[in-house]
C-alpha cells in the first residue's frame, strides 16, 4: 500500500509539472545570456564593417555619374553653339560674342543667350543653348576648367580667349584610378 501511495504521489507530482502552463515555463527561461548578446553584436558590427566600404563607394560612384552627365550637358551645349555658328556663317551671332573660332566666350553665353544678329523675324527671342549651369559635383562649385582652341590638350590654363572644352577641376582620383580633370 505504501508503495502504491509513494507512486501516486510521484506520479501527482509528474502531472503537477506537466500541467503547467507554457507562459510559467517560459517565464523561468525568458531572456538571453550575455555570451548570446556578445555573439549578436559582434555579427552585426562585422556585417556593418563589410558594408561602410560599399556605401562609400556608392555614393562616389553616384557623384561620378553626375559629373559625366554634367560634362557632357556642357560640351553638348557648346557644340550647339559652334553648329549654330557654323550654320549661320557667324552673321547670327552678336559682334561682342564673336571669336575667331566660332566657339562661345565663355560658359555665362551658353546659359544667357543671346538675341541674334542680322537675322529677320526673331523679334527678340533669345537664343539659348542650356538652362542653367551645373555644379561640379566634384567640387561643388559652378566654376569648371576651361579649354581654349589654341590650348594644348594637357594644358590645364585657359587662354581665355574661347572655350572649346570644360573639365572638372578637382584634384581628387576617379575609382578607376583616373584624374577627375582628365574627363
Amino acid at each position: 500500500m505504501e508503495v502504491v501511495k509513494h507512486l501516486r504521489f510521484s506520479l501527482s507530482g509528474q502531472r503537477r509539472r506537466i500541467g503547467r502552463s507554457w507562459s510559467a515555463i517560459r517565464n523561468e527561461q525568458s531572456g538571453f545570456t550575455l555570451l548570446e548578446i556578445i555573439i549578436v553584436i559582434m555579427i552585426l558590427s562585422v556585417l556593418t564593417a563589410a558594408a561602410i566600404p560599399l556605401v562609400r563607394n556608392t555614393v562616389k560612384r553616384d557623384r561620378e555619374a553626375e559629373l559625366r552627365l554634367a560634362l557632357r550637358d556642357l560640351r553638348q551645349a557648346i557644340d550647339r553653339y559652334k553648329l549654330y555658328h557654323d550654320r549661320s556663317n557667324g552673321t547670327a551671332i552678336p559682334i561682342e560674342l564673336k571669336t575667331q573660332s566660332g566657339y562661345p566666350k565663355d560658359l555665362n553665353v551658353l546659359v544667357e543667350g543671346f538675341i541674334p544678329a542680322n537675322v529677320v523675324g526673331t523679334s527678340g527671342n533669345r537664343v539659348r543653348f542650356l538652362r542653367r549651369l551645373p555644379i561640379d559635383p566634384m567640387t561643388g562649385d559652378k566654376e569648371w576648367g576651361l579649354k581654349d582652341y589654341k590650348d594644348d590638350a594637357d594644358s590645364d590654363s585657359w587662354g581665355g580667349e574661347d572655350v572649346w572644352d570644360v573639365f572638372s577641376k578637382s584634384d581628387q582620383k576617379a575609382l578607376n584610378g583616373t584624374s577627375y580633370r582628365d574627363w
